[in-house]
């Protein structure tokens, strides 16, 4: 440790600073760790945010936190190389915008730590088709063609071999994403009942009931940044006229009675969910506030919070996108993960008999 520490302070004095600041813990003494990966495809919304990523801030406070911008997952689809990158920096961006601390949290691009894709084949042969091919994610994505490209397919082990690589306790994630969990947990099980006890088994998160947010247009379906129509969704770094406009044209009914009911009135439940989260305040005394009043005013006093608890995400974002502070903290991050990877995977090679010692 001592001659990483030396050769970084060469060329960088705040690298040095975020390694010296993180406490040094024993396999008996760390806290759980945390693993969770966003993949670089475009500006990230509300829905994201509370869904996943306000919890990432919550969590880095007691538990060691690994965050990663997983572009090797984003591949699975053809990408133009100059927007992936640039997408790289903006999630990379949106994630110290949103709270993620550097001296608390590892921040990270996948494809940097070349253990990821070398576990995953690993993992591959520890994998059968018959299991990836249930996947339901698989079955969506590929619409049950005779043919589909194949990262699609193995998509899940490289999701395991993130996962397992950093002998992650917790995976924050969607209830979308609980398969593909079952399936890292069902890898690492197999491996340690065959290669003792190889792999940590992780238990996924799954995101708080009330932060589900649904689209703006159809608040029957999720929000989604594929979504065709914009203003199904409100992006984090979204213009003020952006937000308003989403809010106002948000799909709501004919009762103009403001109570929460997901059954029969899906549109105002969401809105209150969103302003519920955004502003702190329980949806029930929300609900009280607006009693007798109509949904212009409803939305228009949402707008006004929505553009508010945003603005300082935006502000940061501004700060830190072009900046060389960006660079220098994913250069770090990569060194800090590569550090916990390389020594899991030498674990894993071990116990197969790869590579001479």
């Amino acid at each position: 440790m001592g001659k990483r520490i030396c050769k970084i302070e060469v060329h960088c004095v705040k690298v040095t600073i975020y390694f010296l600041r993180r406490p040094i813990m024993s396999e008996t003494t760390r806290k759980k760790r945390v693993f969770s990966g966003v993949q670089p495809t475009g500006n990230i919304h509300i829905g994201n945010y509370l869904g996943a990523l306000k919890q990432f801030v919550e969590l880095q406070d007691d538990h060691d936190c690994i965050y990663c911008i997983v572009d090797e997952h984003a591949i699975t689809l053809p990408q133009d190389p100059k927007e992936l990158r640039k997408h790289i920096l903006d999630v990379a961006s949106l994630y110290l915008a949103i709270g993620i601390d550097p001296k608390k949290s590892i921040i990270f691009v996948q494809s940097d730590v070349p253990a990821h894709a070398e576990l995953a084949w690993i993992l591959t042969c520890n994998s059968y088709t018959g299991e990836l091919f249930r996947m339901t994610q698989f079955k969506s994505k590929s619409q049950n063609k005779e043919s589909a490209p194949s990262g699609l397919l193995m998509y899940p082990v490289l999701m395991a071999a993130d996962i397992l690589l950093y002998d992650t306790d917790v995976v924050p994630v969607g209830n979308d994403q609980k398969q593909h969990i079952e399936l890292a947990r069902d890898i690492a099980v197999r491996v340690n009942n065959t290669r003792k006890k190889t792999f940590v088994v992780p238990e996924g998160r799954f995101m708080k009931e009330g932060a589900r947010i649904m689209a703006l247009d159809v608040p029957t379906q999720k929000m989604s940044k594929s979504a065709e129509n914009v203003h199904s969704r409100i992006s984090l770094l979204d213009d003020d006229n952006k937000i308003k406009k989403s809010i106002m044209k948000s799909t709501t009914d004919s009762d103009g009675i403001i109570r929460f009911d997901i059954e029969n009135k899906p549109g105002v439940s969401n809105l209150l969910s969103i302003y519920s989260a955004l502003s702190g305040k329980t949806v029930e005394s929300l609900v009280a506030e607006y009693d007798g009043k109509g949904y212009g005013d409803f939305k228009k006093d949402l707008v006004d919070v929505t553009i508010e608890a945003l603005a300082p995400i935006k502000a940061r974002y501004e700060e830190i996108r072009n900046s060389d502070e960006l660079i220098e903290i994913l250069k770090d991050g990569a060194l800090r993960a590569n550090d916990i990877a390389t020594k899991t995977l030498k674990r894993v090679k071990d116990v197969y008999g790869l590579g001479i010692e």
